[in-house]
This record gives C-alpha cells, structure tokens and sequence, in this order.
C-alpha cells in the first residue's frame, strides 16, 4: 500500500489518448485495444481515482462514436485548443495541456491527493520528476514500458507501472488481430 491508496477517490488521472492508442493498437508485434470502461473502473479501483481526463488534440465530426464512448465510460473528455487553419497540419500534442493543467492545480492549491498520468512521452518527464518531489505523483502508467522515452529510465520502479504487462492487459484489454483496423 502507499500513501495514496487508503483516501478515497480524491486521486486525478490523465490519459494522453494519442500516445495510449499509438503505443497499443499500433503495437508492431501484439497489437491489442484498451477497453475504456474496464480501464476507467481499474483506474477507480487500483488508484482511487475520482476524476480521469482523457485528452485528445483536436475534435473531428468523424470521430464523434469514439468521444461518446470515451464519455459514457466515465472519462472527462478534453481536446487542445488549435487554431481553426492549423488544424489539418499538427499532430495532437496534449501534453503542453496537461503538464499545465497539472501544474496550475498545484498553483491554487486545489485538494487532491495525487496524479495518475497514462503516457510514455518523454515531454512528461519534468512533470514526473516535480510531482514525484513534491509527492503528488501516485502513478505513472506506461502504455508500452518497451516503447517509452528512455528519460524514465532512472525513476524508481516503485512510480510506474506497464499497461501492456498480461496481468494488467487481461484486466483492461482485448487482444487486436494483427493487420485490422
């Protein structure tokens, strides 16, 4: 147990959606998909979290089933703010989004016990090493420990876990065939 696991859903998680996506579905050997709802109930019951924000870079009409469904399993649906003319030419890049939502919730003093923060995105990295001094930091959850930025590579094992290990996968996923959609 840790300092975080006895309070109650009083812990905040954030998805980066591209990188979750990118490093499962895309997997090059053993693709599988992340089934929200079982991910958001493992997020309740294994981190006590009470807020989870999955964010995504911009919206796009022909993804609306997605963003329902991302809705109804109990996520906080956010999208980066683009210009309306740079939207076609950038990719997502939430994290700027997400490193200062964070950062300005620590600003205020806002009450929450720590973050959870899915993502293997190097851009992180400062963020981890802050929440970690300042003991905010409950979880930092890999989708693909093989496939994450080596700035990780010094944190101590107890701060992060690997989605795509079989215990957890079997809790959260299905397995994809390879070469679908």
């Amino acid at each position: 147990m840790n300092q975080f696991s006895n309070k109650k859903e009083n812990n905040i998680a954030y998805i980066d959606g591209q990188n979750l996506y990118l490093a499962t579905t895309k997997h090059p050997d053993l693709p599988w998909e992340v089934d929200l709802a079982r991910l958001r109930v493992y997020l309740r019951e294994k981190y006590n979290v009470g807020e989870a924000h999955y964010c995504l870079g911009y919206p796009d009409a022909m993804y609306n089933d997605l963003y329902e469904k991302i809705q109804k399993a109990g996520f906080i649906l956010k999208f980066r703010e683009h210009h309306p003319s740079m939207i076609s030419k950038k990719k997502g890049n939430v994290d700027t989004e997400i490193i200062f939502e964070v950062m300005l919730r620590l600003y205020r003093n806002e009450s929450f016990n720590g973050i959870i923060l899915v993502s293997g995105d190097g851009d992180y990295h400062r963020l981890v090493r802050f929440l970690i001094e300042e003991k905010k930091l409950v979880k930092l959850l890999f989708p693909d420990k093989s496939r994450a930025s080596s700035l990780y590579y010094s944190i101590d094992r107890m701060y992060y876990d690997d989605l795509s290990k079989p215990a957890i996968q079997a809790k959260i996923g299905r397995q994809k065939k390879k070469g679908s959609a």
